[in-house]
């Protein structure tokens, strides 16, 4: 999604100004074969955790994912992958930060009691932080993708929705930035009938008040909306009806999101 916030006027405040992800810095440098080489190279470099039970379950350009036990509890270990172009000294600043700043958002979730997974361990020497690991769980994305294929009821999508900008309304009144909202970032436990939801992935997040920031997120998400799934604007209407009845500080925020809509519109049109 960081073409979203590209759009939306440029990085978040929070956010150091370096590359960001696999579509800021990494095609610019090295062109996009230089890039896969560069990804295929650092597969090479990265060792695998050292968990029981160890499983590879993602492996892309910003961190390798696997699944495993850590003192034997279900966990999720996301291996960063260093950025080869990088000064080995600028690299080893901006992981740290990045984990500080992942490790720091969960936290804050959780002590607010917005579910998100448990932080079991940091490891600043191997890049890695060790996760609770949502069993069974599965993502809001692959949940709407099976309701619409079934043609049944769409209906619950409706509540879901609500659930969503509730959720996300509770998120932001902490102050916390997700930086990359999109369904496939938002879990559901089951019974999948009650709606239960976990935030996740929250590796491009950082604390900020603003409601610039805020709403800069809520279009990245409005973004992964119109391109994930098509013919879903009444649903987005639900979540953001749900998000202003929630927050204690909606308003702003809103109008901010309107502001980076028109900059979005507008720069599509420029080209």
């Amino acid at each position: 999604m960081a073409a979203a916030q590209a759009e939306a006027g440029g990085e978040p405040s929070g956010e150091p100004s370096g590359p960001a992800g696999p579509a800021t810095g990494a095609v610019g440098a090295a062109g996009p074969a230089g890039n896969h080489r560069e990804a295929a190279g650092a597969a090479e470099e990265l060792s695998p955790p050292p968990l029981p039970g160890l499983r590879l379950v993602q492996q892309g350009a910003e961190a390798h994912v696997y699944r495993g036990l850590f003192l034997g509890r279900a966990a999720v270990a996301k291996l960063r992958v260093p950025k080869s172009y990088r000064h080995p000294a600028l690299e080893e600043r901006l992981s740290r930060r990045r984990m500080t700043q992942e490790a720091r958002s969960l936290l804050r979730c959780r002590r607010a009691g917005i579910p998100a997974p448990a932080v079991y361990f940091v490891d600043y020497v191997t890049n890695s932080i060790y996760l609770e690991d949502i069993v069974d769980s599965v993502t809001v994305q692959d949940h709407i993708y099976s309701v619409q294929r079934s043609g049944n009821d769409t209906s619950s999508l409706q509540s879901l929705a609500e659930k969503m900008g509730e959720l996300l309304a509770r998120m932001h009144d902490e102050d916390i930035i997700h930086g990359d909202l999109t369904t496939a970032n938002l879990l559901l436990r089951p019974p999948l009938e009650e709606l239960d939801l976990v935030l996740i992935d929250f590796g491009l997040s950082f604390i900020s008040g603003l409601p610039e920031d805020k709403g800069v997120d809520l279009y990245v998400l409005e973004k992964a909306f119109i391109s994930t799934h098509p013919d879903t604007e009444v649903m987005f209407k639900a979540l953001l009806k749900s998000y202003a009845a929630t927050s204690k500080k909606s308003g702003p925020v809103i109008k901010k999101l309107d502001e980076v809509r028109l900059r979005g519109r507008k720069r599509s049109m420029i080209g």
